[in-house]
């Protein structure tokens, strides 16, 4: 049996996160912080207690974060980041089964590589290599 790849965060579109932020801090009591300009004003999210890395210390638990809605379509849903061990290995195979790629891979600092795939349902998925 192959390992799997585990979901390791969500992202949601914001065409207002400051008003997306106060929504979910006030109803689920999640925490949140902006990153600066240099990333994009993306929102991390907060959902359950993390260590000193931001990884879940509850099993099975995720976190995430808020992107600025665009009037791309990949853009306009929630999607998942999935954890790989080899961003190139698996983008070879997300080639080989017919799923295709939005954007080029991304550094991410002190969290690693990142790209956006459009599986052969047309969903925008991410696969992170996380740092280690």
């Amino acid at each position: 049996m192959s390992t799997m790849n585990p979901v390791i965060h969500f992202e949601m579109p914001a065409t207002d996160k400051t008003r997306m932020r106060a929504f979910y801090e006030k109803v689920f009591g999640w925490k949140t912080a902006v990153l600066g300009d240099e990333m994009g004003g993306y929102v991390l999210v907060t959902t359950t207690p993390s260590d000193d890395q931001g990884r879940p210390t509850t099993p099975g638990s995720i976190n995430g974060g808020f992107y600025q809605k665009t009037e791309d379509l990949h853009s306009q849903y929630p999607s998942i980041v999935i954890s790989v061990p080899n961003l190139e290995e698996s983008m070879q195979k997300v080639k080989a089964a017919g799923g295709t790629f939005h954007g080029e891979p991304q550094d991410i600092p002190g969290v690693g590589r990142f790209i956006s795939i459009i599986d052969t349902e047309g969903h925008r998925v991410s696969m992170l290599q996380p740092a280690r």
